[in-house]
């Protein structure tokens, strides 16, 4: 039971990925364009409680995107993480350590400009750099995609994400415990509060990675992106738990640089 209790718990705290326009996790249809990129830093801290059991995490999360095309971006993620897992104040586990790396693509396929709307995929395989036996990653190759959707307007923008997750796994147990499939679903929301301050908001869905799991995490996120100029930015949020299934809260900031 201790057993799986850590799995899991280490399974919903590094499952989210930070390769959005922090402190969203509903990504944009947005690219670099030809010869340009983007590094972001990014940080998100995780506390939650269930039970006599309290679990607290950390990613820290560097992506670089490139532009080869004007519609197409290189997309390169390396995480680190840290977790933490007690039961009544008795530490189960913690471990620390690189996450598994990721490649993705973003394509921007349409544009209709006259309406502000455009539709990308964003196809990616994730690298067995982690190690699964400390439960910092899958152990194996997996991969995945999503469908993106962005609509801008004169007040701001709209982004809806659909996206799909193979996992596959090098350890039995993890076999044994945690889904192959994962299904994703998102909604988030641009505000232009000023000229170089921005509000977001997100909410989703995503499927329970745990196999006996009868919920499936849901979550908001509310947040500010601050423009220092237009090429850099600043950003922060928080990140609440919807369902019991999901973390409770999780504290978000990070930084994009253009070049």
């Amino acid at each position: 039971m201790i057993r799986k209790t850590v799995f899991l718990a280490a399974a919903l705290l590094v499952s989210s990925p930070l390769d959005a326009a922090h402190p969203l996790i509903t990504d944009d249809t947005g690219t670099q364009g030809t010869g340009r990129f983007q590094l972001e830093l990014n940080t998100e801290v995780i506390d939650d409680e269930e039970g006599r059991f309290k679990s607290t995490g950390t990613e820290v999360a560097a992506t670089l995107s490139c532009g080869i095309a004007d519609n197409v971006d290189i997309v390169l993620g390396f995480p680190w993480m840290h977790y933490e897992i007690e039961e009544g104040g008795v530490t189960l586990a913690d471990e620390d350590g690189i996450g598994d790396l990721s490649l993705e693509i973003k394509w921007r396929f349409f544009e209709y400009e006259d309406r502000g709307l455009s539709i990308a995929l964003k196809p990616g395989v994730t690298f067995p750099t982690g190690d699964d036996e400390k439960g910092l990653g899958n152990g194996e190759l997996s991969g995945g995609g999503s469908f993106l959707v962005s609509k801008e307007g004169v007040l701001g923008k709209l982004h809806l994400n659909l996206g799909y997750m193979r996992h596959e796994f090098g350890l039995e147990e993890d076999e044994l415990l945690l889904r192959n499939d994962i299904w994703h679903a998102s909604f988030a929301g641009e505000i232009n509060v000023t000229a170089d301050i921005t509000a977001v908001g997100n909410i989703g869905v995503e499927t329970n990675p745990g196999k006996n799991a009868e919920e499936d995490p849901a979550f908001l996120i509310g947040g500010l992106i601050y423009s220092v100029t237009d090429d850099f930015d600043l950003d922060a949020g928080v990140k609440w738990g919807l369902n019991d299934a999901e973390t409770d809260r999780a504290f978000l900031v990070g930084l994009a640089a253009r070049f």
